[in-house]
């Protein structure tokens, strides 16, 4: 009986391991690297992605900063600039980010699932459109490469936590 128990055990935790990779996407990072590596991969333990930091100056973005939860993440980016924070409303979600880039990440553009644009940046450099591959995923977390502007930034969907939780 105890082998059986055990035997259950291993098969449905292997069975929701399965399930949570096949539900989770990043298509690569957009930019051309450089600089320190970052991630908010920890962060997103808190919660839901619930608001966003974005500075910037004339040209580049320069600095990141993603709250989940009620808790603000690490800021990775240049302290100067125009800085421009953004709050999501109870059950929004990031369901796709565009963007250009050229040596550097100039604009982004976040789209959420009511439809809200943020935008962020300058439009120039090469376009790209990043989104989750699986239905009913959203973006959980972002990495990249700084220095004092972001060199390059990617997105991680996956399945979202339960954003009651957060608030």
């Amino acid at each position: 009986m105890l082998t059986l128990l055990c035997l259950c055990l291993l098969l449905g935790s292997s069975v929701a391991s399965s399930v949570q990779s096949r539900m989770s996407s990043f298509m690569g990072e957009h930019g051309a690297g450089g600089g320190t590596a970052f991630s908010f991969s920890s962060e997103q333990l808190n919660g839901p992605i619930t608001g966003l930091r974005v500075r910037e100056n004339p040209s580049h973005i320069i600095g990141v900063q993603f709250q989940y939860g009620g808790t603000w993440g690490p800021y990775y980016g240049n302290p100067s600039g125009t800085l421009h924070e953004i709050l999501l409303h109870r059950g929004e979600d990031i369901v796709q980010v565009s963007g250009k880039v050229a040596s550097y990440v100039n604009e982004l553009i976040f789209i959420t699932n009511r439809g809200r644009i943020l935008k962020f940046g300058q439009p120039s450099g090469n376009s790209f459109n990043d989104f989750p591959l699986y239905d009913g995923t959203v973006l959980r977390y972002v990495s990249g490469r700084y220095s004092s502007v972001i060199h390059s930034i990617g997105f991680h969907w996956g399945v979202s936590p339960k954003k009651e939780e957060s608030k």
